[in-house]
């Protein structure tokens, strides 16, 4: 029986590669698989090159394992399942990130299974061994194939680990080999029980971690804002802007001694087809006797798809930066905060659009007159900051021949996204920039034909940046999103994108020197986001047009803490305000 056994091992070590070939197949899968996880997304050619090598090495890997779980056979088709995939991916036409991902998700479960079927051949540690790490491989391979962000970090981390993990094991087999002598090392190996304790820790970790993204997933997948029914638009828009189509009492974080509705208006989008959006109305409890001055707020970035309005999630009023509310009552007036087109109701949003921000303002301020319970002069004050500074912005164009009935005592615009071709193109220099990158180049794609997304986004980044549009700032599945931008790394850009159609529609998109109402336009000093180089130059070309401007910076202020409650520019915007609804002299800051 001895003997025998020395024959099948002698006959087994003579089947192996030579112990040179399966050191050097052992280090290329080292290298190729940390470069999976390092650098994975420095070009879409260069990734799909690295998955092909790392396919073939993996294969490779499989088929020359003399120690693999549940056999030979089971061994084979594994290596022949990685192998396909490499064939698949290199022939398959125009191959994208996401193609990676189904071919890659779809071979980590074949691979899954194939581990799970041969478990049952298994004994101890083995068994264990080839059990755990075949059901790791199928939980990865589903979330590659089911959550799109995931599957970039599928590919990045796990695929390239496996491929590591992989290389390690051949390179000391090469070297237990090398120091034992071929023969030797084979009877020593085969006398010893397969897989051992390490290679079940390391599978038992793998399969924590799938564990952990499932738990991840489903948490994520619960913090989803959703819009309910109230955003519903009927079956038939009426074609007149501003119509109040419905209302309800709203009380979710309202201010001390205030009354609050949420409101369905009709609006007006680009190509001039009725619209549907969303708005608050925050009135004092006064108001509903006394006609109350209204404070037209636009709200700052919270997202760019329905279930990411301000009256949709927990915060509706600071998830838009809008921290002095309870002041806004104290003073009387009464706030008309619009979701804009989009965010609870059907989208596209036009993200940093000017007219469709500004419609939307006005049409709130319309429909809020059409509500029962609260009685409004005609006097309006428009505030707004960052997005909404661009909206505020836009609403002082339109107001004069979108919405002449309205009365617009003034504008101010905080940190406004004004000069948009500069805040842009500086977005690769902002920590998170390609969030609000994403939300940019997907709406333009959406609205402008003339705009492609992928003439802008290079292609191994267009998977992540989709699926950024999609998430809202404050939901927990942003942190996806943030992790992957920093796989992808901050320039997403494949071409300038304030050249070409984009470029151009950005310019469009550029508020003119057209605002006939007081304007203020307060500035952080700080601000890492709407920098204020671009800002002082956008105020430049309003003065050389003619247009009059209060222009204010504050030193030390960052893009949000700028409209903060304790920021300067907090008292100064209620006496600017206060002295619009006076009638009193603007002051103009352009020399």
């Amino acid at each position: 029986m001895r003997g025998r056994q020395l024959t099948q091992t002698q006959a087994s070590a003579r089947r192996r590669l030579p112990r040179w070939l399966s050191g050097l197949l052992g280090l290329l899968c080292i290298l190729v698989g940390a470069f999976l996880v390092l650098k994975p997304f420095s070009s879409l050619a260069m990734l799909v090159l690295v998955i092909v090598v790392g396919l073939v090495l993996t294969g490779l890997g499989e088929l020359s394992d003399d120690d693999p779980p549940g056999g030979r056979r089971l061994a084979v088709a594994r290596g022949v399942v990685y192998l396909l995939a490499a064939v698949v991916v290199l022939v398959w036409p125009g191959a994208t990130i996401r193609v990676l991902s189904v071919v890659v998700g779809i071979a980590l479960v074949v691979g899954g299974v194939l581990d799970v079927v041969g478990a049952r051949r298994l004994s101890g540690t083995t068994r264990w061994n080839a059990l755990v790490s075949g059901i790791a491989s199928v939980v990865f391979g589903l979330l590659a194939l089911a959550w799109p962000d995931v599957t970039t970090l599928v590919i990045a981390v796990v695929f390239g680990a496996k491929v590591v993990i992989l290389g390690v094991r051949l390179l000391v087999d090469a070297v237990r080999r090398t120091r034992k002598g071929d023969l030797e090392a084979a009877l020593a190996h085969d006398e010893s029980p397969k897989g051992g304790w390490w290679r079940l820790l390391g599978s038992v970790g793998a399969l924590a971690a799938a564990l952990v993204l499932i738990l991840v997933s489903l948490t994520f997948q619960r913090g989803v804002p959703t819009a309910d029914a109230f955003y519903d638009a009927p079956q038939s828009v009426p074609a007149q802007p501003g119509k109040l189509l419905k209302s309800e009492p709203f009380t979710r974080k309202i201010p001390d001694g205030a009354m609050t509705w949420r409101i369905l208006y009709t609006t007006t989008r680009d190509e001039g087809q009725p619209a549907v959006a969303s708005a608050l109305v925050v009135a004092p409890k006064a108001a509903a006797t006394t006609p109350s001055p209204v404070i037209a707020w636009a709200h700052g970035t919270t997202g760019a798809v329905p279930g990411c309005a301000p009256t949709v999630l927990d915060d509706p009023f600071e998830t838009g930066a809008m921290f002095i509310e309870d002041k806004v009552i104290q003073k009387g007036w009464v706030m008309v905060a619009t979701d804009y087109v989009g965010l609870g109701t059907e989208g596209p949003h036009p993200y940093l659009i000017g007219q469709g921000e500004g419609r939307s303002v006005l049409d709130a301020m319309r429909a809020a007159r059409q509500l029962s319970g609260v009685r409004l002069t005609d006097q309006n004050v428009v505030w707004g900051h960052s997005q909404g500074g661009g909206a505020a912005l836009w609403t002082g164009v339109l107001a004069p021949t979108y919405a002449p009935e309205l009365k617009i005592a003034g504008v101010a615009a905080l940190a406004p996204a004004s000069n948009l071709i500069g805040l842009v193109e500086n977005l690769h220099n902002v920590k998170g920039g390609s969030l609000f990158a994403a939300y940019v180049i997907d709406a333009y794609s959406r609205i402008y034909p003339d705009v492609r997304f992928d003439d802008y986004v290079r292609p191994g980044a267009r998977t992540v940046i989709r699926e950024m549009a999609t998430r809202c700032l404050s939901e927990p599945g942003v942190m996806v999103s943030v992790i992957s931008s920093l796989l992808v790394g901050p320039q997403i850009w494949s071409q300038d994108p304030g050249t070409g159609p984009l470029g151009k529609r950005l310019q469009d998109n550029t508020p003119p020197a057209k605002i006939q109402a007081p304007l203020l336009l307060g500035q952080g000093a700080a601000d890492s986001l709407v920098v204020p180089t671009a800002q002082a130059a956008y105020v430049k070309s309003l003065c050389a047009a003619g247009q009059q401007v209060d222009y204010r910076t504050y030193a030390g202020r960052d893009h949000v803490p700028l409209v903060q409650a304790d920021s300067p520019l907090a008292p100064e915007l209620l006496d600017w305000t206060d002295q619009r609804l006076a009638g009193a002299a603007p002051k103009n800051t352009c020399p």
